[in-house]
């Protein structure tokens, strides 16, 4: 039992070691290994040398190796190996080092100038190649320099010159009175080998010279004397003796970047770096020689732009260098050694990096590797070997190399025989051939294969091994199956129309097995499809689009049905494509100056073809789009301040920045303008006036122009300068907090602020504060010391310091905390945060706890804090709440407001990050403030008009889609008596035309949104001006006239015959009216009766011809003539509400409460003497709200428009005058009226019908507030179509304005003699009607024009007059001259008025004559008045 188990054992280590062996592993177990790895690498490699022309010179380089034989070296120059059999003058030395006995250099001879490289050879192994190594002859010394006699003023700088071949500066050194010169901090020498004194006292004057020194020789510089002589105290030019030139270095090296200026005062010199100014630190920056820079142990992070700053107080300049920081290469992968077999596809890996990015390339044996379809190079520095051979084996080696150095690594790859096997490996047969092997699948790249069990498998699970190859060539491939048993495969990534040799293996317990007949298949050829098309350009033809064209593919295998264009931004790295039919296309959309790579695919009706060559064209340049970031300001002092800021970013530049365009200005005076380099990114604003105001901004520069600015920021400068001629004071106070590894410092500046404080030194130690020193700068005020001791006491202090020194220190101590049981593990945030909307100041949040079972119920101590911030960049607070539930409802959020969430979990001392953000935005309300900065201002040149400007209110809470403006003249009116002005959109300012003259108004503003109205805004008073500003005519005497209200009747020609001509015209109508009537009186008994009849009858008469005469009910607005329906009310007998219609006019009371408040609305309504301030009816009247009704008894007759009654001012006059009122139909009011010696009712017949007009401003007016009852028959009887005058004689009328087109084609619009007869006009809404049955005693007939309301009254009693207005906004138009034009011809009317018998009697006739009469007295009084 136990022999079988053994045996078991033994089988499985076997098959081990066969699966491993044929499976193409990258390293081999070296026990199957028949020759193991030899050690062979370099143990010294040439390094650059710098030798002199005539002098001897070594190139060392020694390899070490196992091998029984030694390595045998050799050398190549310049990438040729060099015969060295018969040079006398170079030789190789036994341990490999090339010696040069004397170095031969001249003008035309440069023979041992160059770079040489080392290769050792072991026979049978291989061969390593060394780094290379430049080898440097120095020329013979040549001054392009020499000091020259100078003088320094003692504290100031001076340098003395001396330039030779830059190879040669390492070896100059300076004399002084012919005695070596010993260098210092004060003494220093420059690069380029000058000398700079700094500080001159008077010891530095003497004479001085250069000398170079090399090996073979010395030479001399002519000698120049330095004289020293005090300083004058006179004021001289700051200037740069010296500035910093661009530099490369490597890392590890040092630096000097020379800075040296001169001036009086004596300049202070800074550096910066970047934007930041740069601090000494111990031993590594430093600055000598009063201002230049010495930078030691270089890294990459010290690359960058460096300025040199020189201030004096009066002025600042700077010069600027570029340090560029290289990188040697290095490895961070090294090739392996690998162990393979024969037809294996191996990959040798090396990964390096540098700065510049290193080049790598391959040598196999001392030979570069070329590449091909077997040795390829992939991911960048990777060396690929395909269908291995004996031939390959050898060392192959890695050898990068930039401008900073170049480095080699090698590793050796050993072929294993097929027949190799570990130790104990049992011997058995293996397998024989498989059979029947055949290509299943052929196409253009891929062969797909498949075969039969060998005859003889010796063994149960079989593995297969394929090898193919191209025919004509021996090198083999090899591809093996996924799994045992399987007997297929697929070889990809073949050539098309090639052909190919394949054949199978099959792999047993025992090993390789035999091998099948070779098979031959050729792939198909790409014939299908269409090869590419040739000539693809593209031009780039605005920032944002690329024009491409190509040509039709000279293989086209079809008809091309459409090509597909690539396209990829570069910058990003996607690709994506689009369909296009032509030879041509215009990509458009594109981002400005980016590069992006275009190919094209042709299609047939077999698929896509090949793809063209990448063709990579950039968009062109733009302006940018954004201005430059983070702008900041530092006042420096008095005349100066400093500017920092960012470039814009990315996606803004839009095109190479070139440079930044600074615009400031002092207070409000015009801005001036500087430039700097597109790398510069701050810029020192010096030459300002002290205590004064400035403001600044910046815009980013390209080829194509200058793009936005920033915002303007302002800065003022000190008054007076800091003092500097003394150290600071101690500052005033030092407080420490000691943390486990770390002490947190803060501090308070000096109290005496006059004195300059340049920044702060911190020392700090172990019992002495002086073991560890760090400045800081002067606007810190608080530093983290790191890296400290536990339970340490250390002593720390504090000195403030300026260029003078450091002053007073405090002192202060603390112990660090002890050692702490480690922070423990975080917990997991929560996931699946979502923030739900709930209303317009909630939301609620839920989220999930991976760390909770599945049933998410928290049943331990954990609590979960919920965070949350608007994305307002003002407001950056945040609110936090602690909940221990899985969700959270967010009150007392305001309303329309992205919020942002997150959601993080505390249990015990474990806390978690914050999860994921969630955002919701809160629902719209009404706005919760009103419209402020309410203004109005009267329009110029035309005083009745105004302009109100407004800005939105502070919390609209949604979007504002419109505001409505209230005005009244009364401040304490209810708010439906205001007038209405809508407003749509988000407009901040509107006109209101028509005012009246010297009268106070108030306005309100109103905002709304999709959900509703916002408060109103506090009143604004405006009183309008009290004169028009229109200039009356000149005089007979040139002499402008005095403004008045009214225009003087004596003067007014025009108005004397516009009223004669008028009189006449109405004596000749009333005449041929009167005699008309009097032939109609024959047969009255009979008309009478059948007018009676009719009158019965009517309503059911009217009721069948009134589908055309009858409008809808509706109400209308003055201002844009709009008719809407009114409600009716549902009640067919409703209830009267206020006052009833009276029977005579002294009934009618007004019952608008608004115009009986208002003390001059009353004065104008009860006086008509001579002013406009008190006119018939002001504009506002007649914008404004207000609604003055009068009730009126309904019968059950169909509903009719709504008729409200506005009063007009009574008349004190004893005469009886007939008015027109002021609705103005499209065909004008027309005048009939009856005797009034008594009281007769009056019908109306309406004239006209008006359409209905729809309106989207349904918030012009304020709705009435008590429904609007149905008008009747009785109520059909009324029409606006008084005329009113005045005691004075003037007649007052309405007429249409410029705006109102006239309907009547025969009745011309008539100008009022009044300078405010041009109002508002209302159309006129006559409906007709037939005198009510209710009122048998009214036999009057319905005559075509008859006013609308009834005007009755005894004779010796004043009339007080009324005029009805339809709708909510009733208007009473200003007089106008009296006109009696010819009724219109209205078919309808006239044949009612044939069937209506008249019932004028002689005495009424007689009555109206002696009315008439009247009237022309009133008219003759007014032309004969003075």
């Amino acid at each position: 039992m136990a022999e079988r188990g053994a045996l078991s054992l033994l089988s499985l280590l076997c098959l081990t070691f066969l699966y491993t062996e044929t499976t193409a592993a990258k390293h081999v177990d070296k026990a199957s290994a028949v020759q193991p790895f030899s050690p062979f690498w370099f143990t010294v490699e040439p390094q650059d040398t710098l030798v002199i022309r005539g002098n001897s010179a070594f190139l060392n380089c020694s390899a070490h190796s196992d091998a029984a034989t030694p390595a045998h070296i050799e050398w190549k120059k310049d990438g040729t190996f060099m015969s060295l059999v018969s040079d006398e003058r170079r030789k190789i030395l036994p341990d490999g080092t090339l010696f040069f006995s004397h170095v031969v250099h001249s003008k035309h001879n440069k023979p041992d100038e160059g770079t040489y490289q080392c290769v050792a050879t072991i026979e049978n192994l291989g061969s390593i190649s060394s780094r290379t190594a430049r080898l440097s002859v120095a020329g013979m010394p040549r001054f392009a320099n020499q000091p020259l006699p100078a003088t320094a003023r003692l504290g100031d700088s001076q340098v003395m010159a001396c330039e030779v071949n830059s190879d040669l500066v390492a070896f100059i050194r300076w004399e002084k009175d012919r005695q070596p010169l010993e260098l210092s901090t004060r003494l220093i020498q420059l690069p380029s080998g000058a000398l700079v004194i700094s500080n001159a006292s008077e010891t530095d004057a003497g004479t001085y010279r250069c000398l170079v020194e090399n090996v073979g020789s010395s030479k001399l510089s002519d000698e120049a004397e330095l004289q020293t002589v005090p300083e004058t105290g006179e004021e001289r030019k700051l200037e740069f003796l010296v500035q910093p030139v661009s530099v490369t270095k490597t890392t590890d090296a040092s630096v000097l970047l020379p800075c040296v200026a001169t001036g009086y005062p004596a300049p202070r010199i800074s550096w910066m770096f970047g934007d930041k100014l740069l601090e000494e630190s111990d031993g590594r920056v430093e600055v000598l020689g009063g201002g230049s820079l010495q930078i030691s142990n270089l890294t990459e992070a010290d690359a960058g732009l460096y300025t040199c700053v020189a201030d004096n107080s009066n002025t600042t300049i700077e010069a600027q260098a570029q340090l560029t920081v290289q990188v040697s290469p290095q490895f961070v992968k090294r090739p392996a050694n690998i162990y393979a077999h024969e037809s294996m596809d191996i990959i040798f890996e090396c990964d390096v990096s540098g700065s510049p990015a290193p080049t790598v390339k391959w040598v196999k044996n001392g030979d570069a590797v070329i590449p091909s379809d077997y040795f390829k190079i992939i991911e960048d520095h990777n060396l690929q070997i395909l269908g291995l051979v004996k031939s390959d084996e050898g060392f192959y080696q890695c050898l990068a190399e930039n401008d900073a150095g170049n480095i080699q690594s090698s590793a050796q790859l050993i072929i294993l025989d097929p027949g190799s096997r570990g130790v104990g490996s049992p011997a058995g047969p293996t397998s024989s051939a498989p059979r029947d092997v055949v290509a299943s699948l052929v196409s253009t790249r891929f062969i797909k294969l498949t075969w039969r069990q060998p005859a003889e498998p010796h063994g149960d699970e079989l593995t297969y091994s394929i090898f193919y190859s191209q025919e004509g060539t021996s090198r083999e491939r090899v591809v093996n199956t996924s799994r045992p048993g399987e007997m297929q495969v697929t070889i990809q990534n073949l050539m098309p129309d090639t052909k190919y040799r394949f054949r199978v293996v099959a792999h047993n317990s025992n090993g390789q097995g035999e091998s099948s007949a070779a098979l031959k298949v050729a792939t198909q050829a790409e014939v299908q499809v269409p090869g590419p098309a040739p000539n693809l350009q593209g031009v780039s033809n605005t920032p944002t689009s690329v024009s491409l064209s190509w040509d039709k593919p000279l293989t086209g295998n079809g008809e091309i049905l459409s090509y597909k264009l690539y396209y990829t931004d570069k910058s990003v790295g996607k690709e994506q494509d689009i369909d296009v039919d032509g030879q041509s296309y215009s990509m458009a959309g594109l981002k400005k100056n980016t590069e992006y790579s275009f190919r094209v695919v042709a299609n047939n009706r077999h698929g896509p073809g090949v793809s063209t060559e990448d063709v990579v064209v950039r968009t062109l340049s733009d302006v940018p789009s954004a201005p430059p970031q983070n702008l900041t300001i530092e006042v420096h002092n008095s005349k100066s301040i400093m500017l920092r800021w960012q470039p814009p970013p990315p996606s803004g530049q839009n095109g190479k920045i070139t440079g930044y365009k600074i615009r400031y200005r002092k207070g409000s005076r015009r801005s001036e303008s500087e430039t700097t380099e597109g790398t510069q990114l701050y810029k020192l604003m010096d030459g300002l006036e002290h205590g004064t105001e400035y403001s600044f901004r910046v815009s980013a520069m390209t080829v194509n122009g200058t793009g936005p600015a920033t915002e303007w920021m302002t800065a003022e400068t000190f008054e007076s300068d800091l003092d500097e001629s003394r150290v600071p004071d101690q500052p005033s106070s030092l407080h420490v907090r000691p943390l486990v590894n770390s002490i947190v410092v803060s501090w308070t500046p000096p109290e005496n602020q006059d004195i300059m404080v340049r920044g702060y030194a911190i020392g700090y130690g172990i019992g002495s504060p002086h073991a560890q020193t760090i400045k800081v700068d002067y606007k810190q005020r608080y530093f983290t010391i790191e890296n400290l001791d536990p339970s340490s006491h250390y002593v720390i202090t504090l000195k403030a310091f300026n260029n003078v020194g450091e002053g007073i220190p405090v002192y202060e101590s603390a112990v660090t905390r002890a050692q702490s049981v480690p922070d423990p593990l975080p917990m997991m945030p929560p996931v699946g945060v979502q923030a739900s909307v709930l209303s317009h100041d909630t939301i609620k949040v839920t989220w999930a706890d991976n760390s909770l079972p599945k049933s998410q119920k928290v049943t331990d101590n954990r609590y979960y804090t919920v965070r949350w911030k608007t994305n307002i960049p003002a407001n950056t607070k945040v609110k936090m709440v602690n909940t221990t539930n899985l969700s959270y409802t967010v009150p007392d959020l305001k309303p329309n407001t992205l919020y942002e969430f997150s959601v993080m979990v505390t249990k015990g001392r474990r806390v978690s990050t914050w999860s994921m953000t969630a955002q919701g935005t809160t629902f719209e309300t009404t706005p919760s403030s009103a419209p402020k900065d309410v203004t109005v201002v009267s329009k110029e040149n035309k005083p009745r008009t105004i302009i109100v400007n407004w800005q939105p209110p502070s919390e609209a809470n949604g979007k504002i889609t419109g505001y409505i403006i209230y005005y009244s003249t009364d401040v304490n009116a209810v708010v439906h008596d205001w007038v209405i002005e809508p407003v749509v959109g988000n407009r901040l300012t509107h006109q209101i035309q028509e005012l009246t003259l010297d009268t106070t108004y108030y306005f309100k503003i109103q905002a709304r949104n999709s959900k509703g109205m916002g408060p109103m805004s506090e009143p604004v008073q405006f009183r309008t001006p009290k004169t028009s500003n229109l200039t009356p005519k000149m005089g007979p005497s040139g002499n402008q006239p005095p403004r008045d209200p009214v225009p003087p009747n004596g003067e007014n020609h025009i108005l004397v015959i516009v009223i004669i001509i008028s009189v006449g015209a109405f004596t000749i109508i009333v005449v041929v009216v009167g005699a008309f009537l009097c032939t109609r009186r024959t047969t009255s008994h009979q008309k009478k009766k059948r007018a009676a009849s009719k009158s019965s009858n009517g309503s059911h008469k009217y009721k069948g011809n009134s589908k055309d005469l009858k409008p809808p009910d509706l109400w209308i607005h003055h201002e844009r003539l709009e008719l809407k329906p009114m409600d009716k009310s549902p009640d067919p007998n409703p209830v009267m509400t206020e006052t009833p219609i009276p029977r005579t006019s002294q009934d009618i009371t007004p019952a608008d409460s608004g115009l009986e408040s208002n003390p001059h609305l009353q004065q104008r309504r009860n006086s008509y003497r001579g002013h406009e301030s008190e006119d018939s009816m002001s504009t506002l009247a007649g914008r404004r709200g207000m609604r003055p009704k009068m009730m009126m008894p309904f019968d059950a007759q169909p509903p009719q428009p709504v008729i409200s009654a506005h009063p007009i001012h009574s008349l004190d006059n004893h005469h009886h005058y007939y008015h027109m009122g002021s609705l103005s139909s499209a065909t004008r009011s027309y005048l009939y009226h009856q005797g009034s010696g008594y009281p007769r009712p009056h019908t109306c017949t309406p004239i006209s019908h008006l359409d209905r007009v729809d309106s989207t401003e349904s918030v012009r007016n304020t709705p009435s507030s008590e429904p609007a009852p149905p008008a009747t028959a009785s109520s059909q009887a009324s029409c606006p179509s008084e005329i009113l005058a005045d005691p004075e004689g003037s007649y007052h009328g309405s007429t249409t304005t410029e705006e109102e087109p006239s309907y009547s084609s025969n009745l011309p619009p008539l100008r009022s003699a009044h300078p405010h007869a041009h109002a508002h006009p209302l159309k006129s809404f006559a409906v007709p009607a037939i005198p009510a049955s209710s009122h048998p005693s009214y036999e009057s007939p319905a005559l075509p024009s008859t006013p609308l309301l009834a005007q009755t009254g005894p004779p010796t009693h004043p009339h007080v007059v009324k005029t009805a207005s339809i709708g909510t906004l009733g208007r009473t138009r200003t007089p106008m001259v009296v006109t009696v034009p010819n009724a219109p011809d209205v078919p309808e009317t006239s044949k009612m008025l044939e069937d209506v018998d008249s019932s004028y009697e002689p005495d009424e006739l007689t009555e109206e004559m002696a009315h008439l009469e009247g009237l022309m007295k009133d008219l003759n009084a007014i032309t004969t008045a003075p």
